[in-house]
């Protein structure tokens, strides 16, 4: 029985093989799409994954220890049930490229202004990079962020007149001015 991966705890169903092909009873299948869509967004969560790539290795795709592994209509399946909850979103028409929301948009923007407000951040000036890699946030969920959804985020409060984005000297360096 394959128990973790790493330091995270597999569930029990992982060790069932009906779980790695796509259940043909509509019941059953629900049941087992929801079963993926939590420990995918769990997993993602844990281990600071946002992006899933299907062609590729991911570790939840497969259990060595029963010789099962999801195909590629399972994998799609599972990451359009969260897409279409707004936990995913596909970054190409294809489907070959999945970004995992396990935080929406709003609640990043939400955990940003929290994070603003924790460190006297009010009417501060930082760097995107500062946000996804400063010392500022080590420890925080935004450390290691991915940058596609931190820049959706930052621009939502844009949205809301919380930030001012502004171009620094590289696409890099994009200022951030908080107004909270």
């Amino acid at each position: 029985m394959m128990q973790k991966l790493g330091d995270f705890k597999l569930p029990a169903f992982f060790n069932y093989p009906p779980y790695f092909t796509l259940q043909p009873v509509r019941d059953t299948r629900e049941k087992q799409i929801q079963l993926w869509k939590e420990l995918i967004l769990d997993y993602c969560r844990t281990q600071k994954v946002f992006l899933i790539l299907l062609e590729e290795e991911f570790p939840l795709f497969s259990n060595p220890v029963i010789e099962r592994s999801l195909n590629n209509e399972a994998r799609e399946t599972f990451l359009s049930a969260l897409v279409s909850e707004g936990r995913a979103e596909w970054l190409d028409k294809g489907h070959r490229k999945c970004l995992i929301l396990w935080h929406r948009i709003q609640d990043w923007a939400d955990i940003i202004l929290g994070f603003v407000k924790d460190n006297g951040l009010e009417d501060s000036v930082m760097t995107v990079e500062e946000i996804r890699l400063g010392i500022e946030s080590r420890g925080t969920e935004l450390h290691g962020m991915d940058r596609t959804i931190l820049m959706r985020a930052l621009k939502l409060l844009e949205h809301k007149g919380k930030v001012a984005i502004f171009k620094g000297t590289s696409a890099d360096d994009e200022g951030v001015k908080f107004s909270v």
